[in-house]
């Protein structure tokens, strides 16, 4: 596990789990602060230490923590930075949830879904969200970064461009696992036919890197790979539609 890979300039993925399955990013910003993607789990602390350190960072140095998501491979860490004094940032329809400390139930149109949520809800240390995000503003983090809400897998769930380096932080809406990018199952969505269409908010944005949060970056044809990716998806969204619009009429 690397502890820091340069994605753009000034812009870091930060492994904190073997194989780059789980990632969270850093911003060096202009008055040597830095601005953090993602807090991984509780226990990722010194993978995000050492990838700071390759930095040539240290944990006081990070001011705000924004989080794509309230899930606990994303957010468990959360207010161990906040207590320290990092200014939290979510988007509003997860806020709430990230108060509580448990994620966003499972889609219960499925049965697998159902039985997940009963017995594996991951919860973790509730975090104050400091400031909410809203779709399509552009936060002034390391001169610009464009909030893209791609809800389904949670309901605040957002993917963030950073304008100036071309970087696409595509959060989990997809993932680059073992060499394939792929979309999310139901069973780790809250709403999946919403995950299925919001994925199409990715295509009319202008990057030349795709991050994930699990899985490494692309940077050879990101944009074209990703377009093909989510045509797969939409694919995949009609069929859905179809087969429920055959069941509601049975």
């Amino acid at each position: 596990m690397s502890g820091a890979v340069e994605v753009g300039q000034g812009v870091w993925r930060l492994p904190t789990a073997r194989f780059d399955l789980v990632n969270s990013y850093a911003f060096a910003e202009p008055d040597g602060s830095v601005t953090l993607v993602d807090a991984g789990y509780a226990t990722s602390v010194p993978a995000l230490t050492a990838g700071l350190a390759a930095m040539r960072k240290a944990p006081q140095d990070v001011r705000r923590l924004l989080l794509t998501h309230a899930h606990a491979d994303h957010a468990g860490g959360a207010a161990g930075w906040a207590a320290q004094g990092a200014q939290v940032h979510a988007h509003t329809a997860d806020a709430g949830v990230l108060e509580t400390g448990r994620s966003p139930g499972s889609d219960r149109r499925y049965r697998l879904a159902r039985w997940l949520e009963r017995w594996t809800q991951a919860t973790y240390d509730p975090v104050r969200v400091d400031v909410e995000l809203h779709d399509g503003e552009v936060l002034d983090v390391a001169g610009g970064l464009r909030v893209v809400h791609t809800p389904g897998h949670t309901p605040g769930h957002v993917s963030l461009l950073h304008e100036p380096s071309g970087v696409l932080i595509t959060g989990d809406v997809l993932v680059h696992v073992a060499g394939r990018l792929a979309g999310l199952s139901p069973v780790v969505c809250h709403d999946y036919p919403l995950s299925l269409r919001t994925v199409h908010a990715l295509t009319d944005l202008d990057y030349t890197v795709a991050a994930f949060t699990h899985g490494p970056e692309i940077r050879d044809r990101a944009r074209e790979r990703v377009r093909a990716r989510v045509r797969r998806q939409e694919r995949r969204l009609h069929r859905h539609e179809r087969r429920a619009a055959r069941e509601a009429a049975a």
